[in-house]
């Protein structure tokens, strides 16, 4: 069994001008979410085996706040250049190089990618994976080239459905 959390960035901010899209910074609200999302999964005992990032400024941001709520090394955050501007291939290709011994893998990318590549493995529809929103899917197979079309869908979540409990 494979576990995958799909993890969108954090909510990003516009605020800056001349700042490419690649490099657009968290805002105050990302960086919160971001912690509060990540010792949330931490209370659900939730943890990486490995972590796998788009390049892009915001994601890994992202990432290395969950990095670091969950106890996992900065540095073995692998980055994965096609996650950015990435389809539901370039997703299935970053799965595909990983060693079968490694069971759950915490991959931060972006929109409208992770949506689909969601929409596209459980039997029914989301509508929009938000900012710091996270999808757990577990897969069947024991191997990461493997890995069908058919997933369940552990949890989703995101701060917003915290917040209104």
């Amino acid at each position: 069994m494979k576990k995958l959390y799909l993890v969108r960035h954090a909510k990003s901010s516009w605020k800056e001008e001349g700042i490419t899209d690649f490099d657009r910074p968290l805002k105050g609200r990302g960086i919160r979410d971001a912690h509060t999302t990540a010792q949330w999964l931490q209370k659900q005992e939730e943890a990486p085996e490995l972590m796998i990032s788009s390049p892009a400024t915001r994601a890994m941001h992202t990432a290395l706040i969950f990095a670091q709520e969950l106890q996992y090394p900065f540095s073995d955050i692998h980055i994965e250049a096609n996650l950015y501007h990435g389809d539901r291939d370039d997703i299935l290709q970053a799965l595909a190089k990983l060693d079968n011994s490694i069971h759950s893998v915490f991959l931060f990318g972006h929109n409208p990618t992770l949506t689909n590549f969601v929409n596209h493995c459980i039997d029914h529809i989301i509508d929009n994976v938000p900012t710091t929103g996270v999808a757990c899917l577990k897969f069947e197979s024991e191997d990461w080239k493997a890995l069908g079309q058919e997933a369940e869908l552990i949890f989703f979540d995101y701060p917003k459905r915290r917040k209104k409990k």
